[in-house]
């Protein structure tokens, strides 16, 4: 969905401010928003994570305010004809126009099934495996974590994966936008888990 002027409006005017002062925003970023929504392709890709169950709680370790790593994650399902893997980590929860990014991982082999805890910023292979890290909405390359408003209800981050017919032409440091374009027409599968996190007030 495309961000209209109006809905960034309000985020700016209704949402947003939630980010300083905590509590519940009254306009959010929305799922319609996920990259998750721009391409109808099957949703075989089964992933998950040893750090948490599916709509459970993910650790105080992976969020901002814990030691701000990566969680461990591992797939399966991707199609024969697949060249690359796209992980986009977002949270449509957020007072934002669009979703909080929180990780961009693209031109991972086809047959690396997982990405080990901890993930560096810096890092661009796992063992053999080569693989490109993008820009996060704080405008680092890599991994951050979970920091939702104090106050707010449970946030939802969605660790999407897609399954790619071909390798991207893009260098380390991508954004979304830059990202996603790339991605459009090429997406073979997809498929995700997702994870909740809240910050109590005090």
């Amino acid at each position: 969905m495309a961000m209209s002027i109006g809905h960034a409006i309000r985020s700016a005017v209704l949402g947003m401010p939630t980010l300083v002062t905590g509590g519940v925003p009254k306009v959010r970023a929305g799922d319609a928003r996920l990259s998750y929504a721009n391409w109808d392709v099957p949703e075989s890709l089964s992933v998950s994570s040893d750090a948490f169950n599916e709509g459970q709680p993910i650790p105080a370790q992976y969020s901002s305010g814990g030691r701000n790593i990566s969680p461990p994650l591992k797939w399966s399902g991707a199609p024969a004809d697949a060249r690359s893997l796209v992980l986009i980590v977002e949270d449509p929860d957020a007072p934002t126009p669009n979703p909080f990014v929180h990780w961009l991982v693209y031109n991972i082999p086809a047959n690396l099934n997982l990405l080990d805890e901890a993930t560096p910023p810096g890092q661009t292979a796992q063992g053999s495996m080569p693989f490109s890290q993008g820009k996060h909405s704080m405008l680092q390359n890599g991994y951050t974590g979970a920091a939702p408003p104090k106050g707010d209800t449970p946030h939802h981050y969605h660790f999407q994966l897609y399954a790619v017919d071909r390798m991207l032409d893009l260098p380390p440091g991508a954004g979304r936008s830059a990202l996603i374009k790339a991605m459009d027409g090429h997406v073979l599968a997809k498929g995700r888990t997702i994870g909740t996190f809240e910050r109590k007030e005090g």
